[in-house]
């Protein structure tokens, strides 16, 4: 017979195997930390200016943000206008149709905003892929 009997006066031990469940468990976190996508933001904040149709954030994108102060940022990390290039290069070689998001702060000085967008364009960036990001 299966199971046991409410009335059965035996002193035999009951234990439930976790191993497979366990098994289960640790293939899920496998699974969510290999299919998740990281996103490195800039680091700063950046007033964007309002322009209205504007679209999501791409999940594998490089994030470039240009400052009120005229600084270029990438990770947090302040680079200059010289230094997209050897920035962003190693990424694009990875992977080429990559897109590059300029989050230029609406005080920022246009030509630098256009001056980042041409150092990506010489890194290899597509040129539909290289974008200027508004609120």
């Amino acid at each position: 017979m299966f199971g046991r009997n409410l009335s059965d006066d035996s002193e035999e031990p009951v234990h439930v195997d976790l191993s497979s469940m366990i098994d289960c468990v640790f293939i899920l976190l496998i699974f969510f930390i290999v299919s998740t996508v990281f996103v490195e933001e800039t680091g700063v904040t950046v007033n964007k200016p309002d322009v209205g149709g504007a679209s999501a954030l791409e999940k594998n994108s490089i994030l470039l943000a240009v400052t009120a102060e005229d600084k270029v940022y990438y990770g947090g990390e302040s680079i200059g206008v010289q230094g997209v290039i050897g920035k962003i290069k190693p990424l694009l070689t990875e992977t080429p149709d990559m897109s590059v998001i300029i989050q230029g702060d609406k005080a920022a000085t246009h030509g630098l905003v256009q001056q980042v967008h041409g150092q990506a364009l010489l890194a290899g960036a597509m040129k539909d892929r290289v974008s200027v990001s508004t609120k």
